[in-house]
């Protein structure tokens, strides 16, 4: 017998759902057999092709569904030439048919609760009527986004009843004392008593072979979205005349012409590539990093001394600002207004920054530790109940 676990994201930019999914998988597999006597068989539900690329923990493989993104009002399909409503139709008989057959003991979705366009609610649904004692789990980041924001988009899937009716608790994957996303109203407060603060997901990710260049080096990541090509130009021009030399620039895969006008701006000793193998490796050994807001960003340069400027994403969503500047309140962080985003404001950040030590040892990193005792509590408490009402007597077991 294996616990059966499925971690659901549903990937309509970048790699940050998939990255933090797969660390969440290497934590339960690594802890969960101590606990619950059982090895971890597991199922990563995804819509990004990209994220094959990474390696499973022992005993996991991955469900790649046809992939969305983001559009105006909503989201549209990548490739795909027919509807949104055709597209996520196939994704949720696929997700559906795949939880029936795999019937997991825990089951995690990320940041939205009914998925895509609602396509999950047929398959958790039918978890809790054919397979009550799964336990089934939101996971959230730190950060939504403002509250008007998040308070339509929880409306839209039933509000807080909705939730409870379906989930078993609300992992929240930051430190309350930097942002609580309750107080602020991002998540309602009828929720309140399934949240539980896990920490971020900073220490213990898994790290790969460290390739980073031997001299001391400037590292600028931009994460997954296309809209960073400002920031890698601004970062390429000014790490060209920092010290120490060279910039290393690591994006995701601009259109040509934008990586053109990168590797235009960046001086002979500024290294610009459009992906790295680990970035967390390069992070550890940087001197500094500049860095949009992401999630996984940002937990990656809190589990180190190096002095980071943020320039978050402000498009669609205020997420990022509001991580940054929670951060900042703390001096973990300094943050850099993308209004005011050019080579001589970054130029002025490095050569002000570079080689100072950072103090971030009062902020809690250790999330994925927690993740794998609350996983084990619901798992014991889920093997104990065959039947149970949905939602409230799982959430008070962790």
């Amino acid at each position: 017998m294996a616990t059966r676990i499925a971690l659901y994201s549903h990937d309509s930019v970048g790699l940050g759902h998939v990255r933090r999914n797969l660390a969440i998988a290497h934590q339960l597999s690594a802890s969960l057999p101590a606990a619950t006597g059982e090895p971890v068989s597991g199922l990563l539900i995804t819509g990004q092709p990209a994220a094959t690329v990474f390696p499973t923990p022992e005993g996991w493989d991955w469900l790649v569904v046809p992939g969305i993104e983001p559009a105006a009002g909503g989201y549209a399909p990548r490739r795909m030439g027919s509807g949104l409503g055709r597209v996520t139709g196939l994704r949720s008989a696929a997700i559906g048919s795949a939880l029936a057959a795999f019937a997991p003991d825990l089951l995690v979705i990320d940041r939205h609760p009914l998925g895509v366009a609602r396509e999950l609610e047929p398959a958790l649904d039918q978890l809790r009527r054919d397979r009550p004692g799964c336990a089934i789990v939101l996971g959230l980041r730190d950060v939504l986004d403002d509250a008007a924001a998040t308070a339509g988009e929880w409306s839209r899937i039933g509000g807080a009843e909705a939730v409870h009716r379906r989930f078993d608790a609300v992992w929240v994957y930051g430190d309350r004392d930097v942002h609580d996303p309750v107080a602020s109203g991002e998540i309602p407060a009828g929720l309140a008593g399934l949240v539980r603060s896990t920490g971020f997901l900073a220490h213990g990710r898994p790290v790969g072979r460290d390739r980073s260049p031997e001299e001391p080096f400037v590292l600028t990541t931009v994460g997954g979205g296309s809209d960073g090509v400002q920031l890698a130009r601004a970062a390429a021009r000014a790490a060209g005349a920092a010290r120490p030399p060279p910039g290393v620039v690591a994006g995701p895969p601009l259109p040509a012409e934008d990586r053109a006008r990168v590797r235009a701006a960046a001086g002979p000793a500024v290294q610009v590539v459009t992906s790295v193998p680990d970035a967390l490796a390069l992070v550890r050994r940087a001197a500094a990093v500049i860095a949009m807001g992401g999630y996984n960003s940002v937990s990656e340069v809190m589990t180190t001394s190096t002095p980071a400027l943020i320039v978050p994403r402000v498009l669609r969503r205020r997420e990022q600002a509001i991580r940054a500047e929670a951060l900042a309140r703390r001096g973990l962080v300094d943050v850099l207004d993308p209004a005011r985003l050019d080579a001589d404001a970054v130029g002025a950040w490095l050569a002000a920054r570079v080689g100072e030590v950072v103090d971030r040892s009062g902020v809690d990193l250790d999330g994925l530790h927690r993740v794998g005792e609350l996983a084990a509590a619901l798992i014991h408490r889920s093997a104990s109940l065959i039947h149970r009402p949905a939602g409230k007597d799982l959430a008070h077991a962790v």
